[in-house]
């Protein structure tokens, strides 16, 4: 296959990508009630009527901070407990790490919608459903994320650790102070994968919660279309605005996570 014919598959392919993508912009700007026929898509007619309308119509302020809070918690949480359990796991030898560590592992074949009822069983008998903890908890520490740190530590020499503790390193100052910056590539992609999944996640959000202020924008969106109708205009500005972060922060940091995921699948 030449050269021009390899470009010429790859322009298809992205264009296969990206045509829902702009379908879903250009209805965002047409006029509200226009149809979606091939003249209005085709037309010349934009407007931003709908992103506003979100906002006074729909109050979708409320749900972009909830999914901007609920991602940005458990994010960091997950950067922190992650690193500390990986760190353990990885340079603490005590009974029964090696069961942890493979149970851990195991959790990793369970499929999360499994989890659904003894969750949802686990937050209502704790009064915690319907609150921001029942979106934050149950998420503030995976076992994918603690694989990456443990395999990414297992790949870092232990003279760095025995030099810091000669200086009179302590145990924090040597996990955060030495560790963490040297970790910072893994650090970085298991934050902006635990970011994106929270942004995006639907079903928990939508079955752990029922009051409208805690909804987050992926249920919001959901909920705008009603029975009868549905305000296609409203909905695909809803949707541009969900997505707009998701692509933003990987094609700013497309190279790290590929960077991060492959250090840490390879280091031993």
């Amino acid at each position: 296959m030449g050269l021009s014919a390899k470009y010429l598959a790859l322009l298809l392919v992205a264009l296969v990508m990206l045509g829902p993508l702009l379908w879903m912009l250009r209805v965002a700007l047409l006029p509200q009630g226009a149809s979606l026929s091939f003249e209005s898509l085709g037309g010349g007619v934009f407007t931003m009527e709908s992103f506003r309308g979100l906002f006074v119509n729909y109050g979708i302020w409320r749900s972009l901070f909830n999914s901007l809070l609920v991602g940005a918690t458990v994010t960091a949480a997950n950067v922190a407990f992650c690193f500390m359990v990986g760190y353990a796991l990885s340079r603490k030898r005590f009974v029964g790490s090696k069961a942890l560590f493979s149970l851990a592992l195991i959790t990793l074949m369970v499929p999360a919608h499994i989890l659904i009822v003894p969750l949802y069983l686990i937050l209502r008998q704790a009064g915690l459903f319907d609150t921001y903890l029942a979106l934050i908890l149950p998420f503030a520490v995976t076992p994918i994320g603690i694989f990456m740190v443990k395999q990414y530590l297992d790949g870092v020499p232990l003279s760095l650790e025995e030099a810091a503790r000669v200086d009179g390193a302590g145990e924090m100052r040597l996990l955060w102070g030495v560790l963490a910056p040297v970790c910072r590539p893994i650090l970085a992609v298991l934050a902006i994968q635990t970011f994106l999944v929270n942004w995006n996640s639907f079903l928990f959000p939508f079955i752990l919660t029922s009051s409208s202020d805690l909804r987050t924008l992926p249920v919001a969106l959901a909920l705008m279309q009603g029975h009868q109708a549905i305000d296609w205009q409203s909905l695909m500005a809803g949707s541009t605005l969900a997505v707009a972060p998701v692509l933003i922060v990987f094609l700013i940091f497309q190279r790290r996570i590929v960077s991060g995921i492959t250090a840490g699948a390879i280091k031993q």
